[in-house]
């Protein structure tokens, strides 16, 4: 199966208008009690309405909570092995155990049990689950799951159905590397600071840069690869010179694959398609590409008074400052800083 492309940010019917400046600042929660009352009472704020039990003598509860928009990195710890029995979390849940262990129960499936070391997604998001966290420390990674509809289509016979996780268990040891990886990266470069974060493009790529490499990571239900019916809408210029177009005057907007194809009237595969057979590219590589320029010209016209290179490559959601530099250099063949100096 096809990997999803990471370029570009969340897709959606249109550009999104842009949430308030209040919103865009990473929020943090850090909670730590040893009084059940007090963590159940945390825990159905934060997640969903539930009850816990504990066992143990000390009965400690460390939780500290970072959120950017959608997106949450939690990283929790717990002293004693607490039950819980909780509602829907209706939203993705992903599970990195770091120490102790974990067993979850859904109705009409087999106990999961995560060990030290381990990721698995938590859910499926509309069912209530119930187990036991025993002496643990873990990481919780959350999102909308509708950010796997924005940068992934179903199947034709299930194209008015979301986009769904099938599995809870990655792909592959490597897959799960990059996700974890990617993880990582945001929680510290991205929900750690307040400037890259206040950007809102960097927003938009992060979030769905995280679900790309979800869907890339588990099993799923979208389908990737054009049909003939995609092969055949995907044949005519026109419609790519359209594309191409919608993406330039855009590229300041949330915009991604769905956008694009639902401006030409053809599904995100028979647009992947077109992009790859005309231009070689992917239409999120081809996104990067204006941004890419657009933010060349803000060099040129910037000085180091006046803007950094960092804050030029955020504003054009380019989340990672080193690749933004390697991209720029195999497209100008000199470093950002260079240009910015002059």
């Amino acid at each position: 199966m096809r990997d999803l492309d990471v370029d570009g940010p969340a897709a959606r019917s249109r550009p999104r208008p842009r949430e308030p400046a209040r919103e865009s600042a990473p929020r943090e929660l850090d909670f730590d009690s040893s009084d059940l009352a007090e963590t159940e009472d945390f825990l159905v704020r934060t997640y969903t309405k539930m009850r816990i039990s504990g066992e143990g003598r000390m009965c400690r509860a460390r939780i500290q909570r970072r959120c950017l928009g959608s997106l949450s990195i939690d990283e929790l710890s717990f002293s004693y092995d607490m039950g819980y029995d909780a509602n829907p979390l209706g939203k993705i849940l992903l599970c990195r155990v770091r120490r102790g262990r974990i067993e979850e129960n859904f109705i009409g499936e087999p106990q999961h049990v995560l060990a030290a070391g381990e990721l698995a997604m938590i859910g499926p998001p509309e069912l209530p689950h119930s187990g036991r966290v025993r002496h643990a420390g873990y990481q919780l990674i959350g999102f909308d799951p509708a950010l796997l509809d924005r940068v992934a289509p179903n199947a034709p016979d299930r194209a008015h159905e979301p986009v769904r996780l099938t599995g809870h268990r990655p792909v592959s040891v490597a897959a799960g590397n990059r996700l974890t990886a990617l993880i990582d990266y945001l929680r510290d470069h991205i929900l750690a600071d307040p400037s890259a974060a206040s950007a809102p493009l960097v927003i938009d790529t992060a979030a769905a840069h995280l679900a790309v490499a979800t869907l890339n990571a588990f099993p799923h239900s979208a389908l990737l690869d054009p049909t003939p019916t995609d092969r055949r809408d995907s044949a005519q210029p026109v419609l790519l010179r359209r594309a191409m177009a919608f993406i330039e005057e855009n590229a300041h907007q949330d915009i991604a694959l769905a956008d694009i194809a639902a401006h030409v009237y053809v599904t995100p595969r028979a647009l992947q398609y077109m992009f790859r057979q005309r231009l070689d590219c992917t239409p999120m590589q081809y996104l990067r590409r204006v941004r890419l320029d657009r933010a060349h010209r803000e060099l040129l016209d910037s000085s180091r008074a006046s803007a950094t290179v960092k804050q030029i490559a955020n504003r054009w959601g380019f989340i990672h400052i080193g690749r933004f530099a390697i991209y720029y250099r195999e497209t100008y063949g000199r470093s950002p800083h260079a240009t910015l100096r002059g």
